[in-house]
């Protein structure tokens, strides 16, 4: 809501009960996409709102189906529920979808029907939520995939200029990509796309093997290690996928600053994700506060687990060897910042610096992935099965790259963390520019 933002505690849309079961819905609603459209014949909105005498704060929110038409008794498509669209909000990209704000009992009742039982629209939502940050993360993969490949096969095929070592200006000019810092630019990109996907296949297969398993001890490790992994997913790809679209840009050069070509809208795009179904600071703080909490730690112990089996099978190759002690110490240093964190007696203090946790966290996590993706490539090559060499040389490249290039940065990020750094903290508004 307008003035609550991602204080859901603070919301003041209401339901009231009638004597039919249903509920009587009012109040106001931004940031809806597809909030009002006529390309279905009719729309459901999912709508928290608290019930008058309820308990105070997030514990008395309760969750509704709130139709933009009510059905007749026939099931048909009936007459108008009273949803008003008050506006659109014009946003920076992202353009295709339509985006409202709505409101609810404005020129008559609006009529919601209860979804679980009351005041627990939280815990019924997240159902929905919680798969639905994977998606986000999905999202942001594929505009980075996209800005990746374009900005590849615009590097093979521009030309211009040649090595440096090369002072003729009769020459043939070399394509861009020859040049060892747009490599770099590509390889990044590379780097993030990839190892996102691989985490995002990750989660999704702990959703799928949940709902298949027998072992209840093995869905509720599962549980864990994907609750844990859930904040990452989603912000990790919003963030260094969204990385990758600029370097695409950057590739280009001020051609990629036009709408000439695709790169500045994957950008613009791809912004979104970074802020929708959770910011990145929200998803820090649960990531920092209560997901690696959970179960007194143990999703933690269960991720370092799994982690030390991929070291396992990759301490065996020779080619993979260096990087097993690199991803062991990232995992424990995280393991550290955790354990000071939750020894902090000022709370606030100890989450003051839970983005740059995030941050460091995902890139280990990440760099689990592209060892695991190295296992596979060297498991191809032993087995003169490259039909494609390029490709799995290329996978290897990739985790050499992230692991020299990428994983040393959590150190400085992980150092502010572990000492509960209160830079930020002891800030005041005044310091920005004065009075």
């Amino acid at each position: 809501e307008t003035h609550a933002g991602s204080s859901l505690s603070d919301i003041r849309t209401k339901a009231e009960p009638l004597d039919d079961g249903t509920y009587r819905v009012s109040g106001s609603k931004m940031w809806i996409s597809c909030g009002d459209h006529n390309l279905t014949e009719n729309i459901v909105h999912m709508v928290l709102a608290k019930i008058p005498g309820g308990p105070p704060g997030v514990t008395g929110i309760s969750l509704f189906l709130v139709p933009k038409n009510r059905l007749t008794e026939e099931g048909e498509v009936g007459r108008d529920n009273n949803i008003t669209l008050v506006g659109l909000n014009h946003k920076m990209g992202q353009r295709g979808t339509v985006n409202c704000l709505l409101n609810f009992g404005e020129k008559g009742e609006t009529i919601g029907f209860l979804v679980g039982k009351e005041n627990q629209g939280l815990a019924n939502m997240f159902h929905m939520m919680n798969e639905a940050r994977i998606s986000v993360g999905m999202a942001a993969a594929m505009c980075g995939l996209g800005g990746y490949l374009y900005s590849l096969e615009y590097a093979r095929n521009r030309p211009q200029g040649r090595h440096y070592g090369d002072k003729d200006p009769l020459a043939p000019m070399i394509m861009i990509a020859e040049h060892a810092d747009v490599k770099r630019m590509l390889m990044t990109q590379k780097a993030f796309v990839e190892g996102a996907q691989a985490l995002i296949f990750f989660s999704a297969r702990l959703v799928d093997n949940n709902k298949v398993t027998t072992s209840n001890e093995l869905r509720r490790r599962n549980q864990l290690l994907l609750d844990l992994l859930t904040p990452i997913v989603k912000s990790w790809p919003s963030e260094y996928c969204l990385e990758a679209n600029k370097l695409a840009i950057q590739v280009l050069g001020g051609y990629g600053y036009t709408r000439d070509y695709p790169v500045e809208r994957l950008y613009r795009d791809n912004r979104l994700n970074h802020i929708h179904e959770g910011t990145w600071g929200i998803q820090a703080i649960d990531l920092l506060g209560r997901k690696v909490r959970i179960a007194d730690g143990e999703a933690v112990s269960i991720l370092h687990d799994e982690i030390r089996i991929t070291i396992s099978k990759a301490s065996g190759q020779p080619r993979l060897i260096k990087y097993c002690g690199q991803l062991e110490a990232a995992i424990t240093r995280v393991e550290e910042a955790v354990l000071s964190v939750r020894s902090a007696t000022n709370v606030s203090l100890g989450l003051a610096n839970a983005t740059l946790f995030l941050d460091a966290m995902g890139h280990v996590v990440v760099a689990w992935m592209w060892l695991k993706q190295g296992i596979a490539a060297v498991a191809r090559e032993s087995h003169g099965q490259l039909q494609d060499d390029d490709f799995y040389s290329g996978k290897l490249a990739a985790v050499s790259f992230f692991y020299n290039y990428e994983l040393p940065k959590i150190n400085a990020k992980l150092d502010l963390v572990t000492g509960l750094d209160s830079t930020c903290y002891d800030l005041t508004t005044e310091q920005f520019i004065g009075h």
